[in-house]
């Protein structure tokens, strides 16, 4: 169960956030990125990751992550996820509740900045009583419509394995292909659950629907079967 607990503690970093302007949320898989709702806008997300064959390291799994997120001003917004449903086996429900603030925006020379916490409640089969994720992010938008970020980040002790290097770097990659299709991917360092390499493609459905398709790659045991398969449905409500 430890090692299946990662698939949605693995996309601990909540409320995803992409490159598209209909999908203003707060990673781009699951390394966070600068953008931030605006005050009084909201979007909900649904997040499934699958894996449909057995492996040395993962067995066949499927899991499914609703989140929530609100913009409340001031270059603040707010979520919720639902973490912990996880099929097959016991459910290890775990509330997250996410701030994120965007403390720099520059207006000509494309750069970004943002700092967040995300908090761990579990409910439901507990190894642990509460956590953290705190980072700093900071991105660039390039004139090629590339975006590219990197920054750091501490988990506290449990959340997202007993025994790791609990800091370390993340990085992202965002691609503008035509006004509705991005190629994204995200990396966050670290052999532990949060610990994978992420790419795929993000398509804006309708003006409020944005659809997602990627494929994660852990960093440690790749070869033993260690990734799994990322889908993801995004809607704005505004």
């Amino acid at each position: 169960m430890g090692q299946m607990l990662r698939i949605k503690l693995g996309a601990i970093l909540v409320l995803t956030c992409g490159a598209l302007d209909a999908r203003a949320q707060q990673t781009v898989f699951n390394v966070p990125s600068t953008d931030v709702l605006e005050l009084g806008k909201a979007y909900f997300e649904l997040d499934i990751t699958a894996k449909p064959n057995n492996s040395l390291t993962i067995k066949s799994f499927s899991s499914f992550v609703p989140r929530f997120v609100a913009g409340v001003g001031g270059g603040v917004e707010i979520g919720l996820n639902v973490l912990g449903n996880i099929q097959p086996g016991r459910d290890t429900t775990t509330l997250v509740p996410a701030v994120k603030w965007r403390i720099y925006q520059g207006k000509d020379n494309g750069w970004t900045v943002a700092v967040g916490n995300n908090f761990y409640i579990p409910v439901r089969e507990r190894s642990y009583r509460f956590g953290t994720f705190s980072y700093v992010t900071t991105q660039k938008t390039l004139t090629t419509k590339t975006r590219l970020g990197f920054g750091g980040h501490l988990f506290s002790r449990q959340v997202a394995a007993p025994n790791a290097i609990r800091a370390g770097g993340q990085f992202t990659l965002e691609q503008t292909l035509t006004d509705k299709l991005n190629l994204n991917a995200d990396w966050m360092t670290g052999k532990h659950a949060n610990g994978y390499f992420t790419s795929g493609l993000s398509y804006k459905l309708t003006g409020k629907l944005t659809g997602l398709a990627a494929y994660s790659i852990g960093n440690a045991d790749a070869r033993k079967g260690n990734h799994f398969a990322y889908l993801e449905i995004g809607y704005n409500f505004n």
